[in-house]
């Protein structure tokens, strides 16, 4: 099986063995545009705070150069492949034509920013996922409390809304709005199809339905058939066959015509097969730029905060949860970036070892609590349980002697004090944790595996592949191509998880305590109306950089609206 999943900077390709699991070959295409923040690439018009767009050349990309390469390095021919899975970030959704071009793709839109993919971590609909969720609150729309009573600028919704209103001539011109999972999966089949688990998770689908048109109309008349026009398709469950390698797909990857294709979903949830965590109250942390926290259940609840549910979105059969973290590695990744001195990086070299390993080793050294810091990690926003991205990170206890190793320990400890945050909140509603599995990049980080043990008092599971979504991908395929009879039996067969677990250590767990008391009441000073300050600061940014008033929290009616510049010339 070859398992293929699309990251945030990269996409990597994995061939497995269909009995165990065995990875045969990997390779990784690194994104030549990466995430687009700053301006479209060739342009020199600056795009507005909280942009990140990508470009759909870049996941074709993947396909051309990382599928040969893994099947090269596995030592596999082409025709000992049996089907192709992918996965995908989400929400990352595109404007296309009824064929599925992409808008950008067209030369008299290719300048447009609105045309373009948005990446997951694009915020700037933060306006309308608040209009979204105040109307269904005061509708008392039944899906909303299945979204925990608050609707994220990460999914479908805030993002079409936010589109409509910027740029309308975009907006007309587009046919089709999809999610990356499902796009990817017609540039490999021919054919759109849709799963489950966007619709579910990041669509608002509940009980077999979109949001209704009257909603739709009320949000904004030109909004009334957003689902009828460029939504709606019938949903495909996650494991089915998806259709077959179309002509230029099959020369693109080297992979035979007509090789079966799953079903697109999304990275974290497909995961949940290589953990072997589909059975109920077994939750996946997938930890990387973002953490994603996912876990079945056959009881239905809403529980406050959480990003969502979707019957069928980890398997067939159960109630699929989702929260989340909108920044993890990406939060240490910015501080290694920006903060840390010269001197630091040097003497890393010299180690022969990352900048992150030297912090790690140095903050290891220190007892709980010896740094006198506690952050709260929302530099990218909360996802989780606040759902609101216009918050932003903090960091309080700095004093002359702190050390970046201090900084870099108290960002690791709040990512975790997160994670506990969402932990309880599951609990709380009656959704008991059973476990906690974690993977993705950060498994490699030994400090970091140590710390979140220790804050959430539990043993942890850790997922024994680097490339555990492109691996639940490929069982996935395994599922579609008939191999396995379902994704529960193809996760035992082919799932991998370390034989030894990481414990916490009882000394360490109880001066946590204290320390997580601290950060729960920052989390509800700022996060939960006790201090406006975050969103003040968030309204004056966007301010400075439109001209418009900084009056209030920054609105749709403070961005450019001209179709033809629809971003303000940069200075």
């Amino acid at each position: 099986m070859v398992g293929i999943d699309f990251g945030t900077l990269s996409g990597r390709a994995v061939v497995v063995q269909v009995s165990d699991g065995a990875e045969l070959g990997t390779a990784e295409h690194a994104y030549r545009h990466g995430v687009i923040t700053d301006r479209l690439p060739g342009r020199t018009v600056a795009l507005e705070p909280d942009s990140a767009l990508q470009d759909p050349d870049d996941y074709r990309e993947v396909l051309r150069r990382a599928v040969p390469e893994a099947l090269r390095k596995a030592g596999v021919t082409p025709d000992r492949v049996i089907g192709v899975g992918t996965d995908f970030t989400s929400c990352t959704v595109l404007p296309v034509t009824a064929d599925g071009t992409p808008l950008c793709e067209l030369t008299d839109l290719a300048d447009r920013p609105h045309a373009w993919p948005k990446l997951w971590r694009h915020h700037a609909a933060q306006p309308e996922a608040d209009e979204i969720t105040a109307l269904a609150a005061e509708r008392g729309e039944a899906w909303l409390p299945r979204y925990g009573g608050r609707i994220s600028s990460e999914w479908q919704f805030a993002k079409a809304l936010q589109v409509l209103r910027d740029d309308p001539g975009v907006y007309e011109r587009t046919e089709r709005w999809i999610e990356g999972a499902d796009w990817i999966v017609w540039e490999l089949c021919g054919h759109e199809t849709r799963n489950a688990a966007c619709a579910g998770y990041k669509g608002l689908h509940q009980d077999g339905a979109w949001p209704s048109r009257d909603f739709l109309a009320a949000l904004d008349p030109g909004f009334a058939d957003f689902v009828g026009a460029r939504l709606d398709h019938p949903l495909s469950q996650v494991g089915d066959r998806a259709g077959g390698l179309t002509a230029r797909a099959a020369a693109w990857t080297g992979l035979p015509e007509g090789t079966p294709v799953a079903v697109g979903t999304i990275d974290a949830h497909v995961t949940a097969a290589t953990a072997q965590t589909t059975g109920p109250g077994r939750m996946l942390a997938i930890m990387g730029t973002s953490t994603c926290h996912v876990m079945n259940s056959e009881v239905l609840a809403e529980v406050p905060g959480m990003c969502g549910m979707a019957l069928g979105g980890i398997t067939p059969g159960m109630w699929g949860y989702e929260a989340g973290q909108s920044g993890v590695g990406d939060v240490f990744g910015w501080f290694v970036d920006t903060h840390v001195p010269p001197a630091y990086h040097e003497e890393a070299a010299s180690l022969g070892v990352s900048v992150h390993e030297l912090l790690s080793d140095r903050a290891a050294r220190a007892a709980v609590g010896e740094h006198g810091l506690v952050a709260l990690d929302w530099h990218s926003g909360n996802r989780s349980v606040l759902v609101d991205h216009s918050l932003s990170g903090v960091l309080v206890g700095m004093t002359l002697a702190t050390r970046p190793e201090d900084v870099y320990r108290a960002l690791v400890e709040a990512t975790a004090f997160g994670t506990r945050t969402i932990v309880e909140a599951f609990t709380g509603a009656g959704i008991p944790v059973l476990d906690l599995t974690v993977g993705g990049g950060m498994v490699r980080n030994p400090f970091v595996l140590q710390v979140y043990a220790d804050v959430l008092n539990r043993p942890l599971r850790v997922v024994a592949s680097e490339h555990s979504c492109a691996v639940g991908a490929a069982i996935h395929a395994s599922v579609a191509a008939g191999a396995h009879p379902d994704v529960h039996t193809a996760s035992a067969a082919m799932g991998r998880v370390r034989a030894d677990t990481v414990d916490p250590d009882p000394e360490r767990a109880a001066a946590y305590e204290p320390l997580f008391a601290i950060y729960t009441e920052l989390h509800d000073h700022f996060g939960r109306g006790g201090s406006d300050s975050l969103r003040q600061l968030r309204a004056l940014r966007r301010a400075a950089f439109t001209g418009a008033s900084p009056g209030g929290a920054p609105g749709a009616a403070d961005r450019p609206t001209d179709t033809t510049a629809p971003v303000k010339e940069e200075r």
